[in-house]
């Protein structure tokens, strides 16, 4: 997909034989409650939203691009492995998931993060409520994605979002 043969890595689609690395990636993350943990499952059903980093056949970052509605995807567990952090892997990923998006006719992208500057850098704004229309919310609130209730800012995802920001970046 992607090619950065000079920084020593490529961006490309995730394969389920990438999801063991993926999940390794996800863990200590999961440990320090800044993601949400997946099971091997949920994150083997997600194998298509997923691009991977690979260096030398071994998976150094990923990001996954969930679509929300018909204007709105999420970028989704953007991670990057400590060894390869300001390296350009994480920029690489988000503006690969942005091509995916805009392949997929999307004019928004939400991200729930820590990481302020970093999605700051790449066209992301923090935002506040009522970002959609109110029966394109109805619609919304309905779903069981716990992405999609983050997004909403509903409150049974307090605990699991407690300082995160909520951005968006118009495509």
């Amino acid at each position: 997909m992607t090619q950065h043969a000079a920084d020593g890595f490529v961006v490309r689609a995730a394969r389920a034989a990438d999801v063991p690395q993926i999940h390794r990636l996800l863990e200590p993350y999961v440990q320090r409650r800044i993601l949400l943990g997946k099971d091997l499952v949920t994150l083997y059903e997600a194998t298509q939203q997923f691009l991977v980093a690979e260096s030398e056949s071994r998976v150094v970052g990923c990001g996954a691009l969930h679509v929300m509605w018909e204007d709105l995807g999420e970028v989704r567990t953007l991670i990057v492995d400590d060894g390869w952090l300001h390296r350009g892997v994480g920029r690489a990923i988000v503006e690969g998931l942005e091509h995916a998006a805009r392949g997929l006719g999307l004019k928004r992208l939400f991200c729930l993060t820590f990481e302020v500057d970093f999605f700051t850098r790449r066209g992301f704004a923090p935002i506040g409520e009522q970002i959609v229309d109110p029966d394109v919310y109805s619609q919304l609130v309905r779903s069981r994605d716990e992405g999609v209730a983050e997004f909403l800012d509903l409150a049974h995802v307090k605990p699991n979002t407690l300082g995160n920001t909520r951005m968006l970046k118009l495509l």
